[in-house]
């Protein structure tokens, strides 16, 4: 795999995404700022974007002129469509271990983590399921418990 830089002009968004990104340009372009460009957007031979769309919005947003680009030349056309959706879709399968994040936000510095969406929800989530009973949980799977409130399931 080779990263490229390309210059933001020569990125195509692509016309269809199905993907609705707005609400995370601002915590991608933090990160962005904080870290770095560390993964490269996607484009297809003709510079269309495949995987990275935010990314690219953010760097607009930062007012970058290039950024770092994997060509994805060694895949079909049907490839890149199946590539394009199956990228975002397992992004949304992933959970989060509340306990584990709590340990990791606990072990920070200084840093602002609300610059990247997290914020009071973890905690006020964390509360919320201490102050509940067993009992208001549906939990008959044995392996998940779902918040009566939000709905979030997880596993303990």
């Amino acid at each position: 795999m080779q990263i490229i830089d390309m210059y933001l002009a020569q990125l195509k968004p692509y016309e269809k995404n199905p993907r609705k990104n707005e609400q995370a340009v601002d915590k991608v372009a933090a990160s962005i700022k904080e870290f770095g460009f560390k993964q490269p957007i996607v484009v297809d031979s003709s510079g269309v974007i495949v995987v990275g769309h935010t990314r690219l919005k953010a760097a607009k947003l930062l007012g970058m002129d290039k950024v770092p680009v994997v060509v994805a030349d060694d895949l079909t056309d049907e490839q890149i469509r199946e590539y394009r959706l199956a990228d975002n879709k397992t992004a949304e399968l992933a959970e989060w271990d509340f306990a584990a994040l709590q340990d990791e936000l606990d072990a920070l510095g200084d840093i602002d983590m609300s610059a990247f969406g997290f914020g009071d929800d973890v905690a006020a989530f964390d509360d919320e399921v201490a102050d509940k009973s067993e009992s208001e949980y549906d939990d008959s799977d044995d392996e998940t418990v779902t918040c009566p409130n939000c709905g979030l399931t997880f596993s303990p």
